[in-house]
């Protein structure tokens, strides 16, 4: 009986991998083919939102922007160019309110997260503060308060939808954390894919001291970073940690000393996106999307996942790239394609 049951199991297995592989198509957008029928997109340069650059950065950090055009001072958006090119850094600027979520400041990201999403020309992002001190001080209390009980619910439903995006982005997301995440602000922190910090950065979900929870998915993404004990822990006691600390318990990949400019975790970004930069674009999108799925099946369901996203890869003209740079010992040049 069981013998006859296994090969069934097994056909049921196979059946299902075309659907995987259609599921896995599609964050990569419309024009994204299975085997046999593959085309890349081709997708425009988004419009961008930028601003200027804060007066702390170096000329080190200088070299390699494009020109700046200021519109929306809440949120800066900029791609970089030259050796950076294909690095996306959005820069939180709501200094005077600690970087909190307001409604302004969640339609902008909105209206950030659509563009990149559909940019292929996107290849890592970098979430920052331009504000010294603070990455995000969470919902801005005094605009929360000024809401009724009808509205409140549906505002917390607009960060958590924002930041759902920004865990969606098709391509490496990094938060560079220079100071202050609590709330909110740690929530947009734990749904990029790498988080780095300085030192003296403070961190911790501290809704249970205002008689609420966490809102923006961290009763969700902590138990996922630092297992859940831990997080009921945390959670429980709203606990804030340094940056020391939250890289003990896993919460953050690196920490750094601060440094006079306040933006270590920042340049900590950066060089990450630059060692991303070199690899194939669509084989660091389904990398990206075979992990994120894989993590939420089992370990069965998780390789045929692996399997069908790696089939992205094959018909690629970048793997023969690779194939051929390799063979002529040179440098590839990948084209997401």
């Amino acid at each position: 009986m069981a013998a006859a049951a296994a090969p069934g199991a097994l056909g049921a297995l196979q059946a299902s991998r075309t659907r995987l592989a259609a599921a896995c198509c599609a964050p990569l957008g419309p024009r994204w083919r299975l085997p046999g029928s593959f085309t890349g997109p081709q997708v425009g340069w988004a419009i961008w939102v930028r601003g200027s650059m804060p007066a702390v950065w170096g000329a080190t950090l200088w070299r390699g922007y494009s020109s700046e055009l200021k519109t929306e001072d809440e949120l800066r958006v900029r791609y970089l160019e030259e050796e950076n090119r294909g690095i996306v850094v959005l820069g939180i600027n709501r200094a005077y309110a600690k970087n909190s979520f307001s409604k302004n400041l969640v339609k902008m990201l909105s209206k950030a997260v659509d563009a990149l999403k559909s940019d292929k020309k996107v290849r890592t992002v970098i979430v920052r503060s331009e504000v010294p001190g603070i990455f995000c001080a969470g919902a801005d209390l005094k605009e929360r308060v000024k809401m009724n009980s009808s509205e409140v619910g549906p505002f917390v439903s607009k960060i958590r939808a924002v930041i759902n995006e920004i865990a969606n982005l098709p391509v490496p997301t990094i938060a560079a954390i220079d100071g202050l995440a609590l709330g909110g602000g740690l929530e947009l922190a734990l749904a990029c894919d790498i988080r780095v910090a300085a030192s003296s950065a403070k961190m911790g979900l501290v809704e249970t001291k205002l008689a609420i929870i966490p809102g923006g998915g961290g009763t969700q993404r902590l138990p996922r970073a630092i297992g859940m004990s831990l997080a009921k822990e945390l959670i429980f006691s709203a606990r804030v940690l340094d940056g020391q600390e939250a890289k003990a318990v896993g919460l953050i990949s690196h920490v750094l000393e601060q440094n006079q400019e306040g933006d270590a975790a920042y340049r900590k970004a950066l060089d990450l996106a630059r060692e991303f930069l070199p690899q194939g674009p669509v084989a660091m999108r389904v990398a990206k999307l075979a992990i994120n799925q894989g993590m939420e099946v089992d370990l069965v369901t998780g390789l045929a996942i692996e399997e069908a996203c790696y089939a992205q890869t094959i018909p690629t003209k970048d793997r023969l790239e690779g194939l051929l740079a390799f063979k002529e010992k040179r440098s590839p040049r990948y084209k997401g394609e």
